[in-house]
């Protein structure tokens, strides 16, 4: 990728495709990309956040304070430990990774919503994740559990 500019526009060029932007649509572009990498998602109990670090954050949705919060290195990081896991999973699995306290449910409520893991909630009690596999999606009916 290669950037170029004079006083007036932008370009941009991948290989051999290029884009010339003014400088008013190039700084929109910036500030779209800035937005796109430092996203934050909520989902029913907890939050993921991307940082301009490159870290990611899972945290307890609406929580403030750093105790509602656990920071990978980045998403492959968190992407490794759910890899790691057996296929039925509880918060004491989690805490064996060194993840501690409530912040083992929070990472497996976590696996259950964000829609980038292949992951149900199986049981409230004990809180239970289980990984679904290519033939409970194409034909067992799922159940979602809220408490």
């Amino acid at each position: 990728m290669s950037v170029e500019s004079d006083d007036e526009t932008i370009v941009v060029s991948f290989g051999d495709q290029s884009c010339e932007l003014s400088r008013d649509a190039a700084a929109d572009l910036q500030e779209a990309i800035g937005s796109a990498l430092t996203e934050k998602r909520e989902f029913f109990r907890t939050a993921g956040e991307y940082r301009r670090d490159g870290s990611y954050v899972v945290s307890r949705r609406g929580a403030d304070s750093t105790g509602n919060a656990k920071v990978f290195t980045s998403f492959d990081e968190l992407r490794r430990l759910y890899d790691r896991l057996p296929e039925r999973f509880t918060a004491e699995d989690i805490g064996r990774t060194g993840i501690t306290g409530s912040r083992r449910h929070m990472i497996l409520r976590h696996f259950g919503e964000h829609p980038g893991f292949d992951c149900r909630i199986a049981s409230r009690n004990p809180l239970t994740g289980e990984k679904v596999s290519s033939e409970t999606e194409n034909g067992e009916a799922m159940e979602v559990i809220a408490d």
